[in-house]
């Protein structure tokens, strides 16, 4: 099982402890390829994605692709503000 992170570049609250014990945070700079960056962890064989809530409201995929699929699990959290 591997499992990642997905936050906003910008973002300095979210998934910090992982971040810095080495688990991979990926940070998009731009919010519009949240679907394209989960395709490719999921291409890359990661079963569990852990998303903010800011950036999960930029896909579509989550809901429509990836609901019933019980093979990956896509986690949204609430923002730290």
């Amino acid at each position: 099982m591997k499992i990642s992170w997905i936050k906003y570049e910008k973002d300095d609250k979210n998934f910090n402890m992982p971040e810095r014990l080495g688990f991979d945070v990926f940070k998009l700079e731009n919010p519009e390829e949240t679907d394209k960056k989960i395709d490719e962890l999921i291409n890359n064989k990661y079963t569990t994605i852990f998303i903010t809530d800011e950036i999960a409201s930029f896909s579509s995929n989550i809901i429509n692709k990836y609901n019933k699929d019980d093979k990956i699990k896509i986690i949204i959290t609430k923002c730290k503000e």
